[in-house]
């Protein structure tokens, strides 16, 4: 069997399910009747199944059959995170960048549609920040407070993403805790502005507390990559200074 007749079936099936054929939650035909509609072999049937299994597409059920998933973000999007624990340690700056560019719009939006019931569980997160008994008890924390507010954007797929995105991210902010011993505290006050944001519904301020926050990582993460790099320029510091002035 060659794998361009199995990319070919996956094709065919996704075909099926873009176009309505198939919709969420339906049963796909049965092995045979699938391999015939295909003009595939059995075989090249079962493994293109296999690799939609894989990618969260469709579910098998035993004893029952083949059905296509919810097709939900949070699904499909699932892959973004294995992907990222993958990637060469080239990359982990790369990653950093991209929530530069996601966390801010999250929060931003969180800020329009939060409720009451999410910002109580920021406040008891930011509260566990506080009492956090290590660094990795201290991340993983912070890991769910960025996932509660993309979340509360009620865009799941940004949420989605940024999940994947994030998990790259963890073993670093690890490392920068245990290195830096003003990172605890950078780290809980910044979330705290984070918070004042999105409970005054401020997108403006949501995302400038965003970004100051992400852009703190990102800067720490350089100077761990090169200790030789010299101090930002004046103008790298004036945008460093201009961002601050937004989060106060």
């Amino acid at each position: 069997m060659s794998a361009p007749l199995t990319e070919a079936a996956i094709r065919r099936i996704r075909g099926m399910i873009a176009g309505g054929r198939l919709l969420p939650g339906s049963k796909l035909p049965s092995e045979g009747d699938l391999a015939t509609e295909l003009g595939a072999s059995r075989n090249t049937v079962r493994e293109a199944v296999r690799g939609l299994v894989t990618a969260r597409v469709l579910d098998v059920r035993r004893g029952d059959g083949t059905y296509v998933t919810s097709l939900r973000p949070e699904q499909l999007l699932e892959g973004i995170g294995a992907a990222a624990e993958l990637m060469a340690d080239d990359f982990s700056l790369e990653f950093v960048q991209v929530r530069r560019i996601l966390e801010p719009a999250a929060t931003a939006l969180a800020a329009q549609n939060i409720d009451e019931e999410s910002l109580a569980v920021l406040e008891a997160l930011l509260s566990r920040m506080r009492t956090a008994e290590n660094q990795e008890a201290l991340v993983q924390i912070d890991t769910d407070f960025h996932a509660a507010v993309a979340t509360a954007s009620g865009n799941a797929t940004l949420a989605s993403m940024l999940a994947g995105v994030s998990v790259r991210t963890t073993r670093y902010r690890i490392w920068r805790g245990t290195l830096d011993d003003s990172a605890r505290a950078q780290t809980i006050a910044q979330h705290s502005e984070i918070l004042r944001a999105l409970r005054e519904r401020d997108p403006s301020l949501g995302e400038a507390a965003a970004l100051m926050h992400v852009a703190t990582t990102e800067a720490s993460l350089r100077r761990m990559i090169d200790r030789s790099s010299p101090p930002p320029d004046d103008g790298e510091a004036a945008v460093v200074e201009a961002i601050g002035s937004l989060a106060t």
